[in-house]
């Protein structure tokens, strides 16, 4: 019987998850999404031509592989249409190897209006949610009212949606929003029928049988460690357990069936939206960096925040998801740079630390870094480990030996052929 592997972003997100799968896809036979919703955005780039997923997983350009959506995922029908149709256009069969969980959550157009009416109330503390309605979804989850995927085909889900939609008027006459919008009601259901061509199967007998016959899954994270719901910089996080551990909850596997855990981190960090960010650069080097690493949201188009490499905050992620293997991503980016900056502890209540604390805002966390020398050379034409520079291998070292776990791959440009096997 195979086991499960996972990979997963071991940041804010945003570290390059879905070109990963892509590169690892070929070795799977079913890739599986977990988690999250169309907030993700999983960037693919081969042949000169990019693709942005939201709530397909990446493994769906490959032919032969099977990809599942699976319980833990929140879907917009709408969204999830539009993104079949674009694959669709460009000639890549998508109905044969696509498959939903009937246990995934439904995303409805109010959904999306609490979300934005919410952060609207929030004025200076808002989230910065994607507005995608993902959090709402979770909520009328564990509040046991949600729709779900199998509910499409009983004959009382025009009903049921009826139920959760008076209630989310009364909620939205509590915000004083006054958008809404019916046509968007009509598409919505019109979506719901197109979703009915799709094959949907009961998600975790689907992956259990797929296991005992010998197939290989590779379950696909979305978002990152650092934005888990209990364990991320909260509440500037998501709603779901972006983890490892949120696998087995996602797609119905038990704990061990978990095999190996590829972490994906960049080597720097990223943060889109609100909350602490201990080692961001707020000055030219950040605003460089960011313009290099084209660090702008594939989901909302919103300028990422940008800072040095985290390690207290990388040891804690690796940590909670037992990572097995490590992935590092865009050392392309920092290529110019004399010298680069790690956070290695922080001062923290008069305290040195080498861990990530309960809360890490700016008045109680001071990052404390080591500077390493640059490389100063291009590395995307770079094949293998003996072409690397002798400062971005001692870069590498320097990380491993401090989370104690290997780097496996590094990523040095954003085509599908620019990896290095380490």
């Amino acid at each position: 019987m195979q086991n499960v592997d996972v990979l997963l972003g071991l940041q804010w997100g945003d570290e390059g998850k879905g070109k990963l799968v892509d590169i690892l896809s070929p070795s799977y036979d079913i890739i599986a999404r977990f988690q999250g919703g169309p907030n993700a955005g999983h960037t693919l780039i081969f042949n000169g031509k990019k693709h942005v997923l939201h709530t397909i997983p990446s493994g769906i350009f490959r032919e032969e592989i099977i990809n599942l959506i699976g319980n833990g995922v929140v879907i917009d029908p709408v969204i999830l249409m539009h993104e079949i149709q674009k694959i669709e256009a460009e000639g890549i069969e998508v109905k044969n190897r696509l498959i939903l969980s009937k246990r995934a959550h439904l995303i409805t157009p109010s959904h999306r209006w609490l979300d934005a009416a919410s952060e609207a109330i929030k004025g200076k503390n808002k989230i910065g949610s994607t507005l995608k309605g993902i959090g709402p979804t979770y909520m009328d989850k564990t509040g046991r009212n949600g729709l779900r995927i199998g509910d499409i085909e009983q004959n009382n889900f025009k009903e049921k949606f009826d139920q959760l939609y008076q209630k989310h008027l009364q909620l939205l006459k509590f915000y004083n929003w006054t958008e809404i919008k019916e046509e968007q009601i009509q598409e919505w259901f019109k979506s719901i029928e197109f979703l009915k061509q799709l094959q949907i199967v009961d998600g975790e007998h689907y992956i259990n049988d797929a296991l005992s016959k010998g197939k290989k899954v590779l379950a696909e994270g979305a978002q990152g460690t650092l934005l888990d719901i209990d364990f991320g910089t909260y509440p500037f996080v998501t709603s779901s357990n972006t983890i490892t551990a949120g696998a087995c909850t996602g797609l119905g596997i038990a704990p061990n069936k978990i095999g190996s855990v590829y972490g994906i981190f960049k080597a720097y960090c990223t943060r889109v939206g609100s909350g602490p960010f201990p080692t961001e650069l707020k000055d030219e080097l950040g605003d460089s960096i960011r313009n290099v690493g084209k660090e702008f949201g594939s989901t909302t188009g919103r300028p990422r925040r940008v800072g040095w490499l985290d390690l207290p905050a990388l040891k804690y992620a690796i940590q909670l998801d037992g990572v097995s293997e490590l992935v590092m991503m865009k050392a392309d980016v920092l290529s110019q740079l004399e010298t680069i900056k790690v956070c290695t502890h922080y001062h923290y209540n008069n305290h040195v630390i080498d861990y990530l604390p309960y809360d890490i805002s700016a008045d109680n966390v001071t990052p404390i870094y080591q500077d390493l020398k640059g490389w100063q050379k291009d590395i995307s034409e770079c094949k293998s480990k003996r072409q690397l520079p002798k400062a971005l291998l001692k870069y590498i070292d320097f990380i491993q030996e401090n989370v104690g776990v290997k780097i496996s791959y590094l990523s040095v440009g954003p085509d599908r052929e620019q990896i290095v096997k380490l």
